[in-house]
């Protein structure tokens, strides 16, 4: 039986305190019933920035306890589905994006998603859903659903779509999966501080691999293995994942660091999730013939 998480199950932070409001074992299928990034406060073109309630924004849906999750562990996430509203959500905040130093007035968009498109002032994109935050609790504390980290979070990482795999370190007990902000369409690094956000669902599996796990959120997709990595600055986010990418090299081929480093600037590509947020992200892109999943596990 197929279980489904209603989108009035909401956090804002990724917190072991947040209780569970449904439980799965590995192998079940969830379906995510999602808010767009802006809890779906904008009602039409006319909404003023000041009049949305910051506090409702990046809602995640959950968490979903996984029986048998403990720390130590790796949750995989297998994406089967994402289905989108039938239009999205796109804003630009003065002081925020990668022009924040420009003067521009705020503004809010609505864009209707016809026949696979979504539709930009009669340009058609071709829609191209995918999750932007998709997270577990961390150890202790509490990490807001806004930005990214270890646990996972709000990585926008514009691969996570149908068909991808996101392997998660689980920190805490049964992980407290929860998952938000889907995008009809986003280009890497999210200049503007938005993309198209929209409401829907997500479909997944959760797995499991016992006794190891990976040191910052993997996503599998068909060709490549990307290694998601954050921090303050995007040379830090770069760091962190070039670091966990030449580190599996060395693994995968028994090879030195000096050409694991080599090999590396020969064929793995940094590419730039997320350009705007509190944590800015990097991922590092391996191609599947040259790594394998057990070589970024420890």
């Amino acid at each position: 039986m197929v279980k489904k998480i209603p989108s009035s199950y909401t956090i804002y932070s990724f917190s072991p305190d947040n209780k569970p409001v449904e439980r799965v074992s590995p192998g079940e299928i969830v379906v995510f019933e999602t808010l767009d990034a802006l809890g779906g406060q904008i009602k039409s073109e006319n909404t003023t920035l000041s009049s949305i309630d910051w506090s409702r924004v990046n809602p995640a849906t959950g968490p979903l306890y996984i029986e048998g999750a403990e720390p130590g562990d790796t949750l995989v996430v297998n994406i089967l589905d994402i289905d989108v509203d039938d239009h999205a959500v796109i804003v630009v905040i003065p002081d925020a994006g990668v022009l924040r130093y420009k003067k521009f007035r705020p503004r809010v968009k609505i864009m209707p998603i016809v026949k696979g498109c979504v539709l930009f002032n009669g340009i058609k994109l071709i829609v191209k859903p995918m999750i932007g935050v998709i997270g577990v609790s961390p150890s202790n504390g509490a990490i807001p659903t806004g930005t990214s980290g270890s646990h996972g979070g709000n990585m926008d990482v514009a691969e996570i779509i149908k068909g991808s795999r996101v392997y998660l370190p689980v920190f805490v007990e049964g992980a407290l999966l929860a998952i938000g902000d889907l995008h009809a369409l986003q280009a890497d690094g999210e200049i503007c501080v938005a993309a198209a956000e929209t409401s829907g669902s997500v479909t997944v599996k959760v797995e499991l691999i016992k006794g190891k796990k990976p040191i910052l959120p993997i996503v599998e997709t068909q060709n490549h293995i990307h290694v998601v990595g954050y921090g303050e600055t995007l040379d830090e986010a770069a760091y962190r994942a070039t670091e966990v990418a030449v580190e599996a090299l060395m693994k995968e081929h028994s090879i030195a660091f000096e050409e694991a480093y080599m090999l590396a600037s020969l064929a793995v590509d940094l590419k730039i999730n997320q350009a705007v947020d509190p944590a800015k992200g990097v991922r590092a892109t391996i191609p599947k013939n040259l790594i394998s999943i057990d070589s970024l596990l420890q």
